[in-house]
């Protein structure tokens, strides 16, 4: 024996501006006591129309967008014998739950929500479960639109709150795997090419130092937004210095390179910007700023790009560094650096001056917050004191973490280097 009945717009105070903004069944679905129905929303709330009954939608009154007003009718049910368990009241009666308040309840996770010891699970309360294709999804206004907005079908994501309530995070940990998948699938279409039907090929394993810095870079670029800031430095002075102290006995045969000039102005310029000798902490939500300057550099060697690290360079004079950078390089190269030489950094210069290219973007080695990327030297025409003269310009690259770094600092960053590297009476002082 089945009872046809109305579900009507409930009570709602103070306001007659309400608007169906989401339909959550159609004609012929089953639903039970409570589930939600329609989504209706006003000045002053979102709020579910929950079903008084259990049975079955024969009928349809409104549609989405439509105006109603209290007592409407929105949709016909027929009421099953074996269900009924609501009172006339819930028909008629209904309290608008706040978007706030909504807000709140579906950010707490199951284990933050009081339960009482002699509460047993029931099906419906089954965790980490996908919306069966007879289910409608059970979750709050907010988290209905929020689905809406990134275009998440909800029968498809796993529910963790109670009662198999659809969280906000559940549909974050939905895209978020969605993502994954999409990106593991596309680096599988890529690895299934058969390039050999376009012509003759040869298939060479990546060394054992290319796959991980290959993990790595891929790390760094994917998590860190990159922002790179280019400038140019006059180091004809600074050049000229050096060449006369490429002899200097101190450095014990090794040569006194503009990579030790640039590491001194480099810590210069990082403890007026502290930030650039910064990494954020896991949680994202902090700045660890370092009061060591250890830098890293880049050595290519045949096994691929490695980048040992110089500690402690604001305690070191530029011949000190010069004999250190020579000794490490020579290390990497023959493959006799320990693991422990490459930790530790908190900022790294990739030089490819030595090769050649007037600019190009270095990716931030992770988890720092910046790194400098130097480019060849070249005479290049300076007006200056009301003439021309040529002058050795030093182009460079800065790419920064622009989740706490601004363009702004960064420009400042730059011009300061600028300075340094301008003037040798800086770096020697």
């Amino acid at each position: 024996m089945s009872t046809i009945r109305e579900v009507v717009v409930p009570g709602i105070s103070d306001t007659d501006d309400v608007t169906v903004i989401e339909i959550l069944v159609a004609a012929g679905d089953v639903v039970s006591v409570e589930d939600s129905l329609l989504t209706l929303e006003s000045s002053k709330a979102t709020m579910e129309v929950p079903s008084p009954y259990a049975g079955i939608v024969k009928e349809l009154k409104v549609e989405e967008e439509d105006n109603v007003v209290e007592g409407q009718v929105l949709l016909i049910l027929e009421e099953t014998a074996q269900e009924v368990s609501a009172s006339p009241e819930h028909n008629t009666s209904f309290t608008a739950t706040s978007e706030t308040t909504l807000a709140q309840a579906e950010s707490q996770k199951p284990s933050d929500i009081p339960q009482s010891d002699n509460v047993l699970a029931t099906p419906s309360t089954t965790t980490n479960s996908a919306t069966t294709p007879n289910q409608k999804p059970h979750a709050s206004p907010s988290v209905h639109r929020f689905a809406r907005e990134l275009g998440v079908d909800l029968t498809q994501v796993a529910c963790s709150g109670p009662a198999g309530r659809i969280l906000q995070a559940d549909i974050q940990e939905h895209v978020k795997r969605s993502m994954t998948k999409v990106g593991a699938e596309s680096s599988s279409e890529e690895a299934y090419v058969d390039y050999s039907k376009f012509g003759e090929i040869e298939t060479q394993p990546l060394s054992h130092i290319e796959n991980i810095s290959s993990a790595h870079l891929q790390h760094s670029w994917s998590n860190i937004p990159h922002v790179t800031q280019f400038d140019e430095a006059d180091i004809t002075d600074l050049e000229a210095f050096r060449k006369e102290h490429l002899e200097d006995e101190a450095l014990r045969g090794f040569k006194l390179t503009l990579l030790a000039f640039i590491m001194k102005a480099c810590v210069v310029t990082l403890k007026k910007f502290p930030r650039f000798n910064a990494s954020l902490d896991s949680s994202g939500k902090n700045i660890i700023l370092k009061k060591y300057f250890h830098i890293g550099f880049a050595v290519d060697t045949d096994m691929g790009l490695m980048v040992p690290v110089v500690r402690n360079v604001d305690q070191k004079g530029l011949l000190e560094l010069a004999a250190e950078l020579g000794e490490l390089s020579q290390r990497t190269r023959k493959q006799q650096l320990k693991a422990a030489e490459m930790q530790g950094g908190s900022f790294t210069i990739s030089s490819l001056g030595s090769i050649g290219g007037t600019a190009f973007t270095p990716i931030i080695n992770s988890p720092e917050a910046a790194i400098l990327g130097v480019s060849r030297a070249a005479i290049k025409p300076l007006y200056q004191y009301g003439d021309f003269s040529p002058r050795l310009i030093l182009p460079f690259s800065l790419s920064y973490d622009h989740r706490f770094i601004n363009g702004a600092d960064a420009a400042r960053f730059t011009y300061c280097l600028v300075e340094e590297l301008s003037d040798i009476r800086k770096l020697i002082l």
